[in-house]
């Protein structure tokens, strides 16, 4: 009996979406909302579900997608980006990938309209980020997001002033003791999130979507051990960021399997609110017509022992092929606007 291809588990997500979706409206500040119209463009809207879960198992393939050319380079930048612990977008455009672009140039658009400074376009912007100096004072400013997931990952600010270094217990606790279960990594900090944030902490990037992830080990069919992953993910942008984060949170399962000295296992991953963007519709009708082809291989560096050694010349990805690209546009979600904080600061 002929096996189905496991991307069928995300086309299948998809068509789910399509026909048992509710409508919702979604959060965009005056200003985002204000470029929309200015643009002729109709406010996004997205049509979701709740609760799905999709898992795949890497010892058969790594599952970046076929049914649309995915940004491969991109995802192995911004994961690097993420264990370096960094909050700062100036690594990934020097590096030509624009992945979070949107959020860093909404805050200094609105500090600009706040302020009558002359509007900048993102495009200028981004420009002057790449063409400045990584200590420059508007580099520090303005392309600093101060909340991403490897700064939670890697240097989550402790009450008593330390910065804990999740994802390295994990590592230790795997090599020591790898039959624990309370190998969570944690991105939710309440603290960094709009209404409920300390002052100077709120931004314009929207609460973790990637909320949690866990790694458990088990064992394979010849007795070794290996090491799973399951993330849950809050929120989902079905057609552009599922297939990212499939392919990120493989990657570093395989990345931590290899230096705790495991096969990489499952991963699984669960979703919270799961959605198609209404600019995005045409597109995923397009993807869904599309018949999969089989999976590439990864190939990680078998010197490095440690995750911080990590390079990306130590990543590739081999025998990848794919049908062609789907471009669609990102929506700039997410924000806040002034919101009497003290009744969540008891």
């Amino acid at each position: 009996m002929k096996t189905r291809h496991p991307e069928y588990q995300y086309l299948d997500l998809l068509k789910d979406i399509l026909k048992n979706g509710s409508e919702k409206e979604l959060f965009f500040t005056p200003e985002v909302r204000e470029q929309y119209l200015n643009k002729g463009e109709d406010i996004p809207f997205i049509k979701s579900v709740f609760g799905r879960m999709i898992r795949f198992d890497l010892q058969k393939g790594f599952p970046l997608l076929t049914t649309k050319k995915v940004f491969s380079r991109g995802i192995i930048v911004e994961l690097l980006w993420f264990l370096s612990g960094s909050t700062n977008i100036k690594y990934l455009v020097d590096n030509n990938v624009h992945i979070w672009d949107e959020w860093a140039y909404k805050a200094y658009h609105k500090h600009c309209l706040k302020k009558n400074l002359e509007e900048v376009s993102q495009k200028d912007f981004i420009t002057r980020i790449k063409e400045s100096n990584e200590n420059s004072k508007f580099v520090k400013k303005w392309a600093d997001l101060k909340m991403v997931y490897g700064k939670m990952w890697r240097k989550w600010p402790a009450s008593d002033g330390r910065k804990i270094d999740q994802l390295a217990w994990v590592i230790d606790g795997l090599r020591s003791k790898p039959y624990r279960k309370s190998y969570v990594v944690s991105a939710w900090n309440p603290d960094f999130i709009y209404a409920m944030a300390s002052p100077g902490n709120a931004t314009e990037v929207p609460p973790f979507c990637h909320t949690t992830f866990q790694f458990a080990t088990g064992k394979t069919k010849e007795g070794k051990d290996k090491l799973n992953l399951a993330l849950y993910q809050r929120s989902a942008d079905s057609f552009l960021g599922v297939p990212f984060n499939i392919a990120s949170y493989a990657l570093l399962l395989e990345m931590v399997a290899q230096v705790v000295g495991m096969e990489p296992g499952e991963f699984v991953h669960f979703f919270g609110d799961v959605h198609i963007y209404s600019n995005h519709m045409q597109q995923v009708k397009e993807q869904i017509s599309r018949v999969p082809k089989p999976f590439p291989q990864l190939i990680l560096n078998p010197k490095i022992k440690e995750i911080d050694d990590f390079k990306f010349e130590d990543i590739k990805i081999e025998h990848y092929v794919s049908h062609g690209p789907i471009k669609a546009d990102i929506a700039n979600i997410g924000g806040f606007e002034k919101t009497d904080v003290k009744k969540f600061r008891k």
